[in-house]
């Protein structure tokens, strides 16, 4: 058995369901769009530049789920899915997480997205292990804080090596460990599997796989 690991955002679809899910929300009206908007897209650019404070960044993004109800939630992420999501994904990208299940491959997405946004996600693609940033809930509601490690940068590694631990198994343990990233965000994964493999990749990640010999794929088009 191999194993292969999957970001999600602008890897496997050809955007960013974070900021996606916030536009969402602007355009039904349920966030101010000026101020909401401004700040969503400079969070994105900072992620793009590789400057990001992670948790000042999850304290925004998670803010509108502490401030509706699950059913409220949950009914507009069902049209998230159907109008934002599902467009979003390339035959390419079902194409190479179809191989791997059917090869019998240990398979899972890990992504720095809350998994409020992409379990909905990682169950289109048939997936069946999430590793993502875990909102934190009390009394069946979100809080608007996140639950233990964020999935970014090195907590990634953290937590698939945590996730592995769970299981009774180590990277070690498999003949061959994939992960396919677009984002230099994402080296220290890369970094510890036998098979890095960049996606579509940002300009920082793309110069770096040349440099390595790292493979370079697209899954879209």
């Amino acid at each position: 058995m191999r194993l292969a690991l999957f970001d999600l955002d602008n890897t496997l679809l050809a955007g960013d369901s974070d900021y996606e899910w916030g536009q969402f929300l602007v355009d039904r009206g349920i966030l101010e769009r000026e101020a909401y908007e401004a700040q969503n897209r400079t969070y994105y650019e900072q992620y793009v530049a590789g400057t990001l404070d992670i948790h000042e960044y999850l304290g925004f993004a998670l803010r509108p789920l502490a401030e509706h109800t699950p059913q409220d939630l949950a009914r507009w992420h069902a049209e998230f899915m159907r109008t934002r999501i599902v467009p979003m994904i390339a035959a390419g990208a079902r194409a190479l997480v179809g191989a791997h299940l059917a090869a019998g491959d240990l398979c899972a997405i890990v992504t720095s997205t809350n998994s409020f946004v992409t379990a909905p996600i990682a169950r289109e693609f048939s997936v069946p292990h999430l590793i993502a940033t875990e909102p934190e809930t009390q009394l069946g509601r979100f809080t608007g804080r996140v639950a233990g490690v964020p999935c970014f940068r090195g907590g990634k590694v953290r937590r698939v090596d945590e996730w592995l631990a769970g299981l009774g198994r180590s990277l070690r343990d498999f003949p061959e460990s994939a992960c396919y990233s677009d984002s230099h965000n994402d080296l220290p994964l890369l970094e510890r599997v036998s098979r890095p493999v960049a996606v579509d990749p940002d300009q920082q990640l793309a110069t770096i796989a040349r440099q390595r010999g790292w493979e370079l794929i697209s899954l879209r088009g």
